[in-house]
């Protein structure tokens, strides 16, 4: 791998390990409160996101896989304006986000206020545009190759932006209550 590589690997790291963490946290210190994390989603709607979710992690994997192993840093373009580097930002604008939607949506569980409420949807908003942003620039770059593994990055980080820009940014909080 280069070093670009390596580098959004430890952001990958670093920030996955700090979502995961913001999971273990809640959960450990709201024991039982999975179930008000879905608010009012339920029935189809419910079973619709654990498919999205689904197919989003599989995406996840494989966009990953094909940004360290298949494509080479020193020579992408992203929109011939971008190197990748810009990956970089995006994954940032994803994880951080993400590391802080929980923390923020028990507090607002506890203490419901518009300030609070606000936050998750930015927050939230962040990942989705993020994810918008991945999916744009694994469309726009060059040299584009056209093997399977690529084809499998488009759909997985098209995958990937529905669950977050679309079932989280606007599904979830539509249906969510306290």
């Amino acid at each position: 791998m280069h070093v670009q590589q390596w580098i959004l690997l430890a952001i990958m790291a670093v920030c996955g390990a700090a979502v995961i963490g913001s999971y273990i946290h809640g959960f450990s210190t709201h024991p039982g409160s999975a179930e008000t994390l879905w608010g009012g989603v339920s029935g189809g709607l419910r079973t619709l996101n654990y498919v999205t979710m689904l197919l989003a992690v599989v995406g996840f994997f494989a966009f990953s896989y094909w940004l360290f192993f298949r494509i080479n840093p020193e020579q992408v373009q992203i929109a011939d304006r971008f190197g990748f580097w810009l990956f970089f930002i995006i994954f940032l604008v994803i994880l951080i986000p993400s590391a802080l939607w929980m923390p923020l949506t028990f507090s607002y569980q506890s203490h419901p206020s518009t300030g609070l409420w606000i936050g998750v949807r930015i927050v939230l908003a962040l990942v989705g545009i993020g994810s918008l942003a991945l999916l744009w620039a694994i469309c726009a770059i060059s040299p584009r190759e056209t093997g399977i593994a690529y084809w499998f990055a488009v759909g997985g980080a098209a995958a990937f932006s529905v669950q977050t820009a679309v079932m989280d940014t606007f599904i979830w909080p539509a249906f969510f209550t306290v």
